[in-house]
C-alpha cells in the first residue's frame, strides 16, 4: 500500500517513529496515525501535500534534516521556483507601522508556499493523493453474498444456504492488530422471517467469524493446488414456513459493509 502511494503521489510512505524526528535525539512517543493501528487495528495514513525542494528540482534530500541544515544553493533554486509561480516570495518593503513606527514587511509567505501548495499548484498536488484515497478504498474488504439457496426438505421445510465472501483485497479484520485487541467484531447474520415461521435449526441471528481477502491467496502451482476457501463462510438454516412465503437475511461487517437477499419459498 504504501508502494502503491509513492507510485501515484511520488512522496515516499515513512513511519514517523523512524523518519520524522526534528531533533536527532527526539523520543516520538505516536501520534494519533499509532493509535489507530495500535488501538483499533485499521492501516492509517497522514498524506503531505507539496514540496517546494522537489519543484525546485532538489532531489535526494532528507525532508527533516533538510530544515537543520542544507546548501545556499537549494534556497536560491526554491527563490527561483517561486518567482517563476509568482506566489511564495515578497521583496522587503518599507511599512509606517502604528506602534512599532518604520519597519519593514516581506519575505516567504510559510502558510501558502512552504505549509501549502501555491493555490496555482494546488490542483495538481491534490489529485494524486485523491487517486491514493480511491486506491485504499479499492483494497478495503467488501461483504458480498455470494449464494443464498433453497431446497424443500420436507412438509413446509426448507434448507436455506447462505454463502457470504469478501470480495476485497484486505481481510474483513483489516489487520491481525485488530483481532489481538478485539477491536472489530465479527460477521453478524439476520435472518428475517415473516409471522408464523420456525427456524428448526440454526439461529435467527448467527455470527459468522471474519473473512480473508485476495491479499491472503496463494498462486496456484502444479506440486501443490490450494483448494482453501478463507475468503468466504457459509450458514446453513431448516426452517417451517409457508408456501409462497418471503424469507430474508442480512449479513453485516462493520469494515466490510452490509449486504441483504432474500428467496421466496
Amino acid at each position: 500500500m504504501g508502494e502503491e502511494a509513492t507510485r501515484l503521489t511520488g512522496y515516499p510512505a515513512i513511519s514517523i517513529f523512524h523518519d520524522f524526528k526534528y531533533d536527532p535525539k527526539m523520543v516520538i512517543r505516536g501520534g494519533d496515525i499509532d493509535w489507530v493501528y495500535d488501538f483499533l487495528g485499521a492501516f492509517a495514513w497522514v498524506t503531505e501535500f507539496w514540496s517546494p525542494q522537489r519543484a525546485a528540482g532538489i532531489a535526494d534530500y532528507h525532508f527533516i534534516d533538510w530544515i537543520r541544515d542544507h546548501p545556499p544553493e537549494d534556497d536560491l533554486a526554491i527563490l527561483r521556483l517561486a518567482d517563476e509561480i509568482g506566489e511564495g516570495y515578497v521583496d522587503w518593503y518599507a511599512f509606517e507601522h502604528p506602534q512599532l513606527g518604520s519597519v519593514e514587511l516581506g519575505g516567504w509567505d510559510l502558510v501558502r508556499f512552504w505549509f501549502n501548495p501555491p493555490l496555482s499548484r494546488l490542483e495538481g498536488e491534490v489529485k494524486p493523493h485523491s487517486d491514493f484515497a480511491l486506491f485504499l478504498a479499492m483494497v478495503s474488504p467488501k461483504l458480498e453474498v455470494r449464494s443464498f439457496e433453497s431446497d424443500p426438505v420436507g412438509d413446509g421445510a426448507h434448507r436455506l444456504r447462505l454463502v457470504l465472501e469478501n470480495s476485497g483485497w484486505l481481510p474483513t479484520n483489516v489487520t491481525q492488530k485488530a483481532l489481538d485487541r478485539k477491536a472489530v467484531r465479527p460477521i453478524e447474520i439476520s435472518l428475517e422471517l415473516p409471522d408464523g415461521a420456525r427456524v428448526v435449526t440454526g439461529k435467527e441471528r448467527e455470527e459468522a467469524g471474519q473473512l480473508q481477502g485476495r491479499v491472503e491467496r496463494r498462486a496456484v502451482m502444479w506440486w501443490n493446488v490450494d483448494h482453501s476457501t478463507s475468503d468466504r463462510t457459509k450458514v446453513e438454516w431448516v426452517v417451517e414456513v409457508a408456501a409462497g412465503a418471503r424469507v430474508g437475511v442480512v449479513a453485516r461487517h462493520e469494515r466490510a459493509g452490509t449486504v441483504r437477499a432474500e428467496l421466496v419459498l
